[in-house]
């Protein structure tokens, strides 16, 4: 579910002195386009240079999913934006990152972003989910659309980002994952499959878009078993969103999701 965008200076004058006092005198603030989780999504030019920062209210129920975006930064990779400070005041909760200067990655074939993510992505396959955090793991947050049996073949220790929307990649002379909404621990093979559902999503052929996941060591080494059974959780995962939501691009997505599991199952 979207947020609605909200503008710096919307902010209550609490949270906008709380800002400046981790940045310094802000010369402009400029209202970012993209994403969904946050509320408020801001580009200030400050003394310092420029700062993004994005925010959501106290009391919104994705809150949580904020706080867990800022406690799991430190152990992300350096593709990843780094996070500078978290604050809490005005009944808003805001996160300072450094900038971005990029564009959305292009996921149509033959796009020269696709190494680039691919490279990212590789980076963060590395990367364990760190204790201590409230992070789901994959066999407990797609259990209710697994076949009985299979969810245990989703489990693993790998940190992944699970949400490889274009609007989540920003592409300069690297791809950098952003907006961790969905943070999960599990087998590491299951965001090269996330980012294949989206690479059919853009053109690509149930086909090509398996092939190119399984450049990714983990699915190529992963047993058949484990990602014929995520596609088939993650096809009815889709098919439930648009059944609450008949938007086209929601009934593309299970279509998408759908064509993925039927070319696994034949493979």
């Amino acid at each position: 579910m979207s947020i609605p965008r909200r503008h710096f200076r919307d902010l209550p004058l609490e949270a906008r002195r709380a800002v400046a006092d981790k940045t310094g005198p802000i010369r402009a603030a400029r209202t970012a386009n993209g994403g969904m989780n946050s509320a408020v999504a801001v580009v200030l030019d400050t003394e310092t240079g420029p700062l993004f920062v994005k925010g959501i209210p106290q009391d919104h129920p994705q809150a949580a999913s904020q706080r867990r975006e800022a406690a799991i930064n430190p152990y992300l990779p350096r593709s990843c934006p780094w996070m500078y400070w978290h604050i809490e005041t005005g009944g808003w909760i805001l996160l300072g990152y450094e900038v971005i200067d990029g564009r959305h990655a292009d996921y149509t074939p033959g796009s020269s972003d696709l190494p680039l993510v691919a490279a990212a992505l590789n980076e963060l396959q590395q990367v364990t989910a760190p204790t201590g955090i409230g992070i789901k793991h994959a066999e407990q947050r797609w259990a209710d659309y697994c076949t009985p049996g299979s969810a245990d073949l989703l489990a693993g220790d790998t940190l992944l980002h699970t949400d490889f929307a274009p609007d989540n990649i920003l592409v300069d002379d690297r791809a950098h994952l952003i907006d961790w909404a969905w943070p999960t621990r599990g087998a590491a093979w299951i965001d090269p499959m996330m980012l294949a559902l989206r690479l059919i999503e853009a053109g690509h052929s149930a086909a090509d878009a398996v092939a190119f996941g399984r450049t990714f060591l983990s699915w190529a080494t992963a047993d058949p078993a484990g990602p014929q059974a995520f596609a088939r959780a993650n096809a009815e995962v889709w098919r439930e969103i648009a059944t609450a939501d008949t938007s086209a691009w929601k009934q593309n997505m299970t279509r998408h999701a759908t064509e993925l599991a039927i070319h696994l199952q034949a493979t």
